[in-house]
């Protein structure tokens, strides 16, 4: 897989992110590597949501997507 092929997914995933959660922000999707737990802090805090909800929604997009 290519970098170009990984941010395509990724732009797909933050889509249907925002999809689910209207109130998430695209600086609130920014991602760094290693920066896991930010994402999922500035996720939970946004919309609220537990961070067990938020990893499922992770998991659930990155199926959809094959990854």
């Amino acid at each position: 897989m290519t970098t170009l092929q990984i941010k395509g997914d990724w732009n797909i995933i933050k889509g249907n992110l925002k999809q689910k959660w209207a109130t998430l922000t695209e600086d609130d999707l920014q991602y760094k590597e290693g920066q896991q737990e930010e994402l999922l802090g500035r996720i939970q805090k946004r919309t609220g949501a537990t961070k067990e909800a938020i990893v499922e929604a992770f998991k659930t997009e990155l199926t959809a997507v094959g990854l």
